[in-house]
């Protein structure tokens, strides 16, 4: 079916509301905008939908959510009636129309006879994870469009291991979405009427309770925040998002006494206008926790995002704040997991932590000089989560799994980034260093002198709409088909393709590596260098990761200069 055919289907729907129909007549004459939003549906994978609010199948709006949900009840029935009885968790963030798509869910879901489990109101995606494993449901869902601007949402779907849906789970799921017809190929029932009959049931505060309760647990040494309780200080936001309930919880619970909230930033509002970006990873966000960090002479200012599934940290330098980048962040938690775990007698006898491929690697050195073996996986906590529980089968126990964009998990009771305990994390980690006359941009700076100079960087190269598209695929085709020899005046040393699963060496053999099926190329340079292109799986951009070392700051900051440029040349 052509864009313009289905445009006029849903003109012609009566499925459709006066507001959905009126938004669509207001493009009737910009061919441009109706190709943008009828040229393909949202495209459904392991990170399930996200997209941009609106009318359209290339846009996030109750149709779109209620096909994705039949085609998630097709798999479940399929699997007979234990799974159905399992039943179905759902979350959902801040964002504008998260409760309605979660409620539309649920409909969805009850009209198909599946249980569901629908929290009362916004929670963090972490708790959503843990409902799953804890209530042992077959699946969940969670309404969030993460770190995303206002404009967007999304439908995050999960499985019975707590995890994001697994490819396979996935695969079908998005085959039953393009057998069903997007208005006529969807059962429902009214949620009211699904809430009495016992087919829906309203969860809360209790599952918070044992959330936290889980959380606490995996503190370390409440002992060096207590020492320094009376005077150490945090300022913390959740940019208007589901943080701002259970974060500061968690951080009483483990002794933090002075804690300076951005108030009018702890509102709850999708629109986040306080903000240019709820995104932690953009230090303009923290823009008024820093006048109020200075006002209150703090040292630590914590931000969590919409779903509380990232955490970004600023913290004092001199006069100045700066931001702890997430590979900074990660490798900071790991050197103070280890320390503290010896410390306290409670390093498991079989120890390991995990990153993603494009995370740095200076969290391999840390581990290496503490003898702790790590282990890479593809971008995205569901690869993480698998490694993790194909580990433990072997007897390990995981300190930290972690990803350069901001997402930390420890302990078995999630399977998805979380903020939450992240964020308990880095407090406790901050009071430790605070005891011994240190902040964080201190710690960082003693891991650098310890373990040796390294520096990231990740080169958003953006490519919205139809075209958009197209050039992503160009693109990562010609830098398959036609490798450079050289960036930035240094000679690429291997390629290593992840699509295929081999490893290329420039004049040399060709090898398989353990890793394949993921559309990234990852460039070793001569001096080191790690240069990776990959397209985001979920916003319309080709990410360029940079990773270097050399013999002091100065050397590494002029080499992710140099080949930021190279990446940012890409797009020309």
């Amino acid at each position: 079916m052509s864009y313009r055919t289905e445009y006029e289907k849903w003109l012609a729907s009566d499925k459709i509301s006066d507001a959905e129909r009126a938004e669509l007549l207001a493009i009737a004459n910009d061919e441009k905008e109706i190709e943008s939003r009828f040229f393909a549906p949202l495209s459904f994978g392991t990170a399930g939908l996200r997209g941009v609010l609106g009318a359209g199948i290339n846009r996030m709006n109750v149709h779109t959510v209620r096909q994705a949900t039949q085609g998630l009840a097709s798999l479940i029935c399929s699997m007979g009636k234990d799974a159905m009885e399992k039943g179905v968790a759902i979350a959902m963030d801040c964002r504008i129309c998260s409760d309605e798509f979660a409620k539309e869910a649920a409909k969805v879901l009850a009209g198909n006879g599946i249980k569901v489990y629908l929290f009362e109101s916004l929670r963090p995606t972490p708790e959503l994870s843990f409902a799953i494993l804890t209530i042992g449901t077959i699946a969940g869902i969670n309404i969030t469009a993460s770190h995303n601007p206002k404009e967007y949402n999304g439908y995050k779907a999960y499985w019975s291991d707590g995890a994001q849906l697994p490819p396979k789970q996935a695969g079908i799921v998005a085959e039953e979405i393009a057998k069903c017809d997007i208005f006529e190929g969807i059962k429902s029932m009214d949620l009211e009427k699904a809430v009495k009959k016992g087919i829906v049931t309203i969860i809360g505060e209790e599952v918070d309770e044992a959330f936290l309760h889980h959380a606490y647990a995996m503190a370390i040494n409440k002992e060096a925040v207590a020492k320094i309780a009376d005077d150490f200080k945090v300022v913390f936001t959740p940019f208007h998002g589901t943080g701002w309930k259970l974060v500061p919880d968690i951080l009483r619970r483990i002794g933090i006494k002075n804690i300076i909230t951005v108030d009018e930033q702890m509102v709850i509002d999708g629109n986040f206008p306080t903000v240019k970006s709820p995104n932690p990873e953009n230090k303009e966000g923290f823009t008024r926790a820093i006048e109020i960090a200075k006002e209150n002479g703090v040292d630590l200012i914590i931000g969590t995002d919409p779903d509380a599934d990232r955490v970004g940290v600023v913290v004092r330098a001199g006069d100045d704040y700066v931001t702890i980048s997430g590979n900074q962040m990660g490798v900071l938690l790991l050197d103070y997991i280890i320390t503290a775990r010896r410390e306290t007698n409670t390093m498991p006898e079989k120890p390991v932590a995990l990153k993603t491929i494009v995370t740095t690697e200076l969290a391999r050195i840390v581990c290496e000089k503490n003898g702790i073996e790590i282990y890479d996986t593809f971008t995205g906590f569901k690869f993480l989560a698998e490694k993790i529980n194909a580990l433990q089968k072997d007897g390990y126990e995981y300190l930290l799994a972690y990803e350069e964009s901001y997402g930390y998990l420890m302990g078995d009771y999630a399977r998805d980034k979380d903020a939450v305990t992240a964020s308990m994390m880095i407090a406790e980690m901050a009071a430790y260093y605070a005891g011994r006359g240190m902040n964080l941009y201190d710690a960082m700076c003693s891991i650098y002198e310890r373990y040796g100079y390294f520096a990231e960087s990740t080169i958003s190269i953006v490519m919205p709409g139809v075209d958009g598209l197209r050039d992503m695929a160009r693109l990562m085709a010609n830098l398959r088909e036609n490798p450079p020899k050289e960036i930035a005046g240094v000679a690429v040393k291997a390629l290593r393709d992840y699509q295929s699963g081999e490893r290329r060496v420039f004049g040399g053999e060709t090898e398989k590596m353990e890793l394949s099926g993921s559309n990234v190329l990852y460039f070793e340079m001569a001096d080191g260098t790690s240069f990776i292109v990959r397209p985001s799986g979920t916003e319309p951009k080709v990410k360029v990761y940079i990773m270097v070392s050399g013999a002091d700051a100065a050397e590494c900051d002029a080499k992710v200069a140099a080949f930021s440029d190279a990446a940012n040349a890409l797009a020309k």
